[in-house]
């Protein structure tokens, strides 16, 4: 049987392409926008496949240069829910590959139209040539630390009021994808400067859970504190330098909720 679907978006195609029940999906070449919206739809959801994806490697790349997707997908490959492996050719079209159907996906603009085939014969061909496929290709190499990790050792090592923060400003920035320049490490600085944290101990928890080196910590807050975002005073120790507690610095950002945060702080960079 061949049928036509056209739906609005990724997640509505894997509703009604793959509501039989398969333990298994395996998706091919499929493009960035629907890398994120299968990485979207799996966290948010406990009734999809196992998905195993085979995709180009600088479209992985690009995808997980965004710490909100990467410490997502992170998350799923450390629960055994996905698996990313490299592209090793050219595939015509994405493709969604369950045991029993085939789906041909094909973006347009903001739609995603679709052809699908539960042909035994023929899904059972397509099957076995992607799944042999995947066996052999390079696993994809993410070195992003899982999210649920990161919020962790973040109440544990610094406190929780700096997690809940942190969570805030993240909710914030996924709202506004696309719309703020505020990486990993600015917002783990911004919220340390919220709660009055030393730079040791935020920029030593950012190394430890793999965020970035401590070095990367100390030369964004250097640029953070000459734009005048964040300021620092000195807290004196037994032994050896003083250490740099973090401050919010702009008076603009005084009192400001963690959610409005960073929206506050796009502007000042701007």
């Amino acid at each position: 049987m061949v049928s036509n679907l056209l739906e609005a978006d990724v997640e509505t195609v894997l509703d009604a392409a793959f509501a039989g029940g398969d333990e298994e999906l395996l998706i091919v070449d499929p493009s960035a926008e629907t890398i994120v919206s299968l990485i979207e739809a799996a966290v948010d959801r406990d009734d999809l496949p196992e998905l195993s994806m085979l995709a180009d490697e600088r479209t992985l790349k690009d995808v997980m240069d965004d710490f909100l997707v990467a410490s997502k997908a992170a998350d799923l490959v450390a629960d055994g829910a996905l698996s990313l492996r490299i592209l090793g050719g050219d595939v015509d079209n994405a493709l969604f590959v369950s045991p029993s159907q085939v789906v041909v996906l094909v973006s347009s603009g903001d739609e995603v139209a679709a052809l699908s085939t539960d042909d035994s014969a023929f899904v059972d061909a397509v099957f076995e040539t992607h799944s042999e496929a995947f066996e052999n290709a390079e696993e994809f190499g993410l070195r992003t630390p899982a999210i649920s990790r990161v919020r962790e050792t973040l109440a544990a090592e610094i406190d929780e009021e700096t997690r809940d923060d942190f969570d805030a400003v993240l909710a914030s920035l996924n709202a506004a994808r696309g719309d703020t320049g505020l990486d990993e490490v600015t917002v783990s600085l911004l919220v340390a400067a919220k709660n009055d944290v030393l730079l040791y101990d935020i920029s030593k928890w950012g190394e430890d859970v793999g965020i970035a080196s401590k070095a990367t910590f100390s030369r964004t807050k250097t640029r953070l504190e000459d734009m005048g975002i964040i300021d620092t005073e000195k807290v004196p120790i037994d032994v050896g330098r003083p250490r740099l507690r973090l401050k919010l610095g702009d008076e603009r950002l005084h009192g400001v909720d963690a959610d409005e945060l960073a929206g506050v702080v796009d502007d000042l960079m701007a």
